[in-house]
């Protein structure tokens, strides 16, 4: 882990080891408020800013990224390859969808002087009221 961190230009502090290990293991989804709990379940000591701070650092660097799921929640995935999302409303669960499964066929008239850098797709969904 010290070497995947430091790869990304990142110092390997005790606390930032302590958080890579939990979400740079293995692909994952999660809330920063759910790794703190986990980090304080495992009876680590850590601050909530040193959280923020921490995921921050990790997304600019590429080891993880951020999703948007609506205008206050932010969400992050381990996953840095370009892929899409399902969002559950109702439970803030994360899904991935396979970026092969969904097809943009054309996209708007970009702005002048800019590129397309990347697409990515978020599908909200919830339990329907009749299942």
């Amino acid at each position: 882990m010290t070497a995947q961190l430091l790869g990304h230009g990142v110092r390997p502090t005790a606390q930032r080891l302590q958080i890579a290990l939990l979400v740079l293991d293995r692909p994952c989804h999660f809330s920063a408020d759910q790794l703190l709990a986990s980090l304080r379940k495992g009876g680590q000591r850590v601050s909530k800013a040193t959280v923020y701070n921490t995921l921050n650092l990790f997304s600019r660097r590429g080891l993880i990224r951020e999703v948007a799921v609506d205008p206050v929640r932010l969400m992050y995935d381990s996953t840095t390859a370009p892929h899409h999302h399902f969002y559950n409303a109702e439970t803030g669960e994360l899904t991935d969808i396979d970026p092969t499964e969904l097809r943009v066929s054309r996209l708007p008239a970009l702005p002048r002087a800019t590129e397309a850098e990347g697409i990515e797709v978020l599908i909200r969904i919830r339990p329907r009221k009749d299942a």
